[in-house]
Order: structure tokens, then sequence, then C-alpha cells
């Protein structure tokens, strides 16, 4: 079955998940050629392992408590913080309580030179897929 993703002018709810947190889980909200949109759940003392991805990021932190593992200093990031990270850069994502995090990953640069790299015109292909994403 496929993922809905959000259309264009379509409203998506990013309230506080308040008690339901818990059992919450990761959602694609959009993906296109340009750039993708994730409501990230991570739960109290969990960690995702440190990775890279070609393109910008965002992260804004609608609710909860994490640290970004990035180089030389880990950042702290809490409820209604936002950071901006260039794209390549390897960090990890530790829980300090449950979260939740809009993640937008640019991907108009990085997707270019990759099929330009590889021989490509044009495409729909996107290059980022979260098995673990769930319907909004």
């Amino acid at each position: 079955m496929a993922l809905h993703h959000a259309h264009p002018g379509e409203i998506v709810d990013l309230g506080p998940k308040g008690s339901g947190l818990g059992q919450a889980k990761t959602t694609a909200i959009i993906k296109t050629d340009h750039f993708e949109a994730v409501r990230l759940i991570v739960h109290a003392g969990s960690e995702i392992r440190q990775h890279k991805v070609p393109g910008e990021i965002t992260l804004h932190c609608l609710e909860g408590h994490v640290e970004l593992g990035v180089d030389p200093i880990p950042i702290v990031l809490k409820a209604n913080e936002w950071v901006y990270l260039e794209g390549g850069v390897p960090h990890s994502i530790k829980a300090i309580m449950d979260s939740s995090l809009l993640l937008t990953i640019f991907l108009g640069h990085a997707v270019a030179h990759e099929k330009a790299r590889h021989g490509f015109q044009t495409s729909s292909e996107g290059s980022h897929h979260d098995a673990n994403c769930t319907r909004r």
C-alpha cells in the first residue's frame, strides 16, 4: 500500500502529540525531487545511528528533547527550537525524552548532482526512503 503524501495546498497538523507521543510513529509528509518533509518520532532512550544525507537538512523540535551527535560539539534541541545542517554532515539523533521533530531535507542540488554522476536526465524517482514511515 502506498503512503499518503500531502498535496499542494493540503494542511498538515503538526500540533503536539501530547500523551499520544509514546505510541506515535514517524510519518512521511511530502517527497518530491527537490525536498522531503518527515514528522520524525524518536522515543526516549532510542537513537538513530550516525548517518548522513546528501542534501541540506533542517530539524524543528516540535516537542520533546533530543541530542544531535555532530562534530565537534553535540547540539541539544528542545521543543520549539530549530537547527540547520549542511548536506553530507554525519549526525546521529538521541532522544532524551519522547520527541517529535519536523525534518526537512533539501534535495534539489544533491539529486541533480547524483543524476548527473550516473548519467540520468530527469526522473520523478526520489533519493531517500524510510522503511519505518507510516501513513499519516
